[in-house]
């Protein structure tokens, strides 16, 4: 008999909130609440095995039936030229399915993994406050190059935006004639439902939309609040409940003999006998002639299984994990023709969702584990949901050789949770799949570092640069045009750049004043974060600075260093750039002429974390390509205000001037250039010598106006640096909390696009198109170039209290030459 009770009920009563649309949406969707800045209430499939376990031929039933209604709809012969692209994590295993079903069409997946040695063919971002970034990693970069329909599955679709943002983006890249969109349900809203044909329009091709049924939320004034509200109530109470179950099960251990205490035997391991090189899912990708050799290796792995369960077994959960959903559901609709027990499917997640024990809710029960798998966004909470109290004799944990790690097996870990809610624990491991690195050979010698006066106005041995000059290349466009290919996916920031910001005598003056006035505390942040160096990193380090705002910071932790101790370090520039990576010929130099170990990275500031980020992710790309270790990705910094590293100066967010002005303060070189048809695979990445703004340059005043104090901030900075050495300096990430906070509220919905900190404040004003600056309210002289600046180019400067950075530069949101400013006028240059 059906379960007359929807749910959706508890939280519709509660919030009045309304599903409207076709009559199967209630057996589709539950609703449960989650924290969220934009919307409270969440939309829980019943059919896609995520969040509630279900009987994988159901899931598998409904993801193959989306995929036939494609075929139908391409006809046979555009259906076989078909790609089809799933998104992560929800939607990977639902993408397989449809492609499944769709037939001879290869499958891929976006992911939130990196993987080292495959690189990457396109990338967004998602909305949501828990998710990153997502990557398209295909083993065949020709995967998505091809001309025929692109088939886009998620499970979902709502506004749209992150399936268009997609299809914009592999458009400018890939361009094609057809697209499918396929979703379970369509959940547009009335304003929304005019944009598919809009944006078709827009691009000059046909986009389709496939869905298993239509409707929309209805949603009451105030329900934003109402839901955070509840959120927090239900919230308190759980963690109460969890405290005192806590207290009382160590009491329990603290009495009970260790032979009459419950036992967590562990899980038992199941051996599947994967078949060798197959892909264990879409992340690189997955072909029709792979389909086919799971399906032949299917049914003697779920024997397997089938053996190894316990003997009268009524009722069995196969658990998948994250992006690895296909696998475990396969593997458990296999073993549902097998075994006479009910078996149902379902996979963690990284969502945070409510639990709440009732029956018109859609989330009863929640297990928290921490990540097992090092993923790249740092240490968090995981989620198992629906699985404890709902009688399960035996689970069967489906996770792939990545995530097959201690943590796993911790006591507070995975299995360990599972067993405290059933019986018998599986553990069957899926190999995870890299693909084949191509053996290519590169030159055996790479080019010496350039050097000033030929390249650069610093001397010869203050920087080395580690990159090539392309000074006689037009690389400069006009900010407009360079914002608007940006964003619009057609270039990457780092292939152009901007038109050198010519400063005005009143802009010059206030530099002169900012130095005058910052110098003394500039210099006594250089000799904290040197001393910090020089007592933990090494000895005799080698500095690196990251072209190029980190090479003046460099230079002078160079002469702090033969100031201070007599040493003559060796000082080297190169090239980072946000989303393709640290130069990797610039650090097989390095590690050719140095000890890696003694290498410090050394940068000018933080803002929210990004390169910080990218750094760790190339070197440890790097490493596992070249078989080369001992580098440490941690960044010197002279100021950390988004406490993102443990080396700092200074955590203070104040003006360093040489934040304020382009090459003109970084030894006339440009920031640093990567395109394809002037950067070979064996060649450093470039950059430009602006010879001709030698009568502005004030890069070597810079340096000598912060050095001339280091004898009167001799005593301070040691004394600072010896308080840093006994503090706790872990990183905090709160630069990167506030800059998804400011995202939301202003509902920019891209981290890429808040730039938090006097120095990325700046940068917006000089490099991008910016749209407002955010001041802390009360700042005072630090903002007084960013005032003069704002007011030149027309952008409203908004005072707000209790800004965790003095001020925030957000750059204009899907900014095109036609777009205006917060004030409703044409952005002006």
């Amino acid at each position: 008999m059906k379960n007359v009770v929807w749910t959706g009920t508890w939280v519709a009563e509660r919030l009045g909130v309304e599903l409207v649309g076709d009559e199967r949406l209630s057996d589709l969707l539950g609703l449960a609440l989650r924290r969220n800045p934009r919307r409270a209430h969440l939309l829980v499939s019943n059919v896609l095995g995520k969040h509630v376990p279900q009987s994988p031929s159901v899931v598998y039933g409904h993801g193959f039936a989306l995929g036939r209604r494609v075929r139908e709809l391409l006809g046979a012969e555009d259906a076989g030229a078909a790609v089809v692209l799933g998104y992560a994590e929800t939607a990977t295993g639902l993408g397989h399915c449809v492609a499944d079903g769709v037939g001879l069409a290869p499958y891929l997946h976006s992911t939130r993994r990196p993987v080292p040695g495959v690189d990457t063919a396109g990338g967004f971002e998602e909305s949501h406050s828990h998710a990153t970034s997502h990557l398209l990693l295909p083993e065949n970069p020709a995967l998505l190059a091809g001309a025929g329909p692109l088939v886009l599955v998620d499970d979902e679709f709502s506004t749209g935006n992150t399936v268009l943002n997609t299809i914009r983006d592999l458009h400018a890249r890939y361009p094609r004639d057809r697209y499918v969109v396929v979703a379970l349900v369509d959940m547009r809203s009335a304003a929304d439902l005019g944009r598919l044909a809009e944006f078709a329009t827009e691009i000059g091709a046909r986009v389709d939309l496939v869905t298993a049924a239509r409707g929309t939320v209805n949603l009451p004034e105030g329900v934003l609040e109402k839901g955070q509200a509840l959120v927090a109530e239900h919230e308190t109470t759980e963690a109460t409940r969890t405290a005192e179950n806590t207290k009382t099960t160590e009491n329990t251990k603290n009495t009970e003999p260790a032979d009459n205490r419950p036992g967590h035997p562990g899980a038992a391991r199941v051996e599947l006998g994967w078949p060798r090189g197959l892909p264990d899912g879409g992340r690189h990708g997955f072909t029709p002639g792979q389909r086919i050799r799971l399906d032949a290796a299917l049914p003697a792995m779920a024997a397997r299984v089938a053996e190894a369960l316990p003997e009268g077994a009524r009722r069995v959960l196969v658990l998948g994990f994250e992006e690895l959903m296909y696998a475990p559901l396969r593997l458990a609709r296999e073993l549902e023709q097998v075994v006479s027990a009910e078996v149902r499917y379902s996979t963690t997640t990284r969502s945070p969702v409510l639990a709440l024990d009732d029956p018109g809710y859609a989330i009863r029960t929640r297990l928290v584990f921490p990540a097992h798998d090092d993923p790249d966004d740092g240490p968090g909470e995981r989620y198992a949901y629906n699985v404890a109290g709902a009688g399960f004799d035996a689970v069967v944990a489906v996770v792939d050789s990545a995530a097959d790690t201690p943590a796993l097996h911790a006591p507070d870990g995975l299995l360990a949770q599972l067993a405290e809610h059933t019986p018998s624990v599986l553990l069957a491991v899926v190999p995870s799949y890299v693909p084949a690195r191509p053996s290519t050979e590169r030159p055996s010698m790479l080019p010496e570092p350039l050097r000033g006066p030929a390249f650069s106005s610093y001397a010869p041995d203050e920087v080395g640069w580690l990159l090539q000059d392309l000074s006689d290349v037009t690389l400069e466009a006009p900010t407009e045009e360079r914002e608007e290919a940006i964003q619009s996916g057609g270039a990457h920031y780092a292939e152009s750049l901007p038109v050198e910001y010519q400063p005005s005598p009143q802009y010059q003056e206030l530099f002169q004043t900012a130095l005058g006035t910052s110098a003394a505390r500039i210099a006594q942040a250089v000799g904290a974060v040197t001393e910090l160096v020089l007592a933990e990193r090494s000895p005799h380090p080698v500095l690196v600075s990251l072209a190029r705002a980190g090479t003046p910071v460099g230079v002078l932790m160079r002469r702090w260093a033969q100031h201070r101790h007599g040493l003559d370090l060796p000082h080297y520039a190169v090239s980072i750039v946000r989303g393709r990576g640290i130069d990797a010929n610039a650090l097989r130099w390095l590690a050719a002429h140095h000890e890696p170990a003694d290498v410090v990275f050394v940068d000018g500031w933080t803002g929210k974390g990004a390169i910080t980020r990218e750094l760790t992710e190339a070197i440890r790309e790097f490493e596992s390509a070249e078989g080369v270790t001992g580098f440490d990705p941690e960044i010197a910094v002279l100021a950390d205000p988004g406490s993102c590293v443990r080396t700092y100066g200074t955590r203070e967010d104040f003006l360093i001037p040489s934040a304020c002005l382009n090459s003109t303060v970084s030894g006339l070189i440009s920031r640093t250039v990567l395109r394809s048809d002037l950067v070979g695979e064996y060649d450093f990445h470039g950059a430009k010598f602006y010879r001709e703004l030698a009568g502005s340059d004030v890069s070597v005043d810079f340096l000598d106006a912060v050095a001339a104090h280091f004898p009167d901030v001799a005593d301070a900075a040691c004394a600072q640096a010896k308080e840093l050495l006994a503090t706790d300096r872990t990183p905090t990430w709160e630069g990167w909390a506030a800059v998804e906070r400011i995202s939301e509220e202003y509902e920019i919905h891209d981290v890429n696009l808040v730039k938090p900190g006097v120095g990325e404040t700046t940068r917006v004003l000089l490099r991008r198109v910016p749209w407002k600056i955010l001041a802390r309210a009360g700042a005072g002289t630090d903002l007084d170039h960013v005032r003069l600046l704002a007011q030149q180019r027309g952008v409203p400067v908004e005072e707000v209290d209790e800004l965790p950075y003095t001020c925030v530069g957000l750059i204009h949101p899907k900014y095109t030459r036609g777009a205006t400013g917060a004030d409703g006028k044409a952005v002006t240059v």
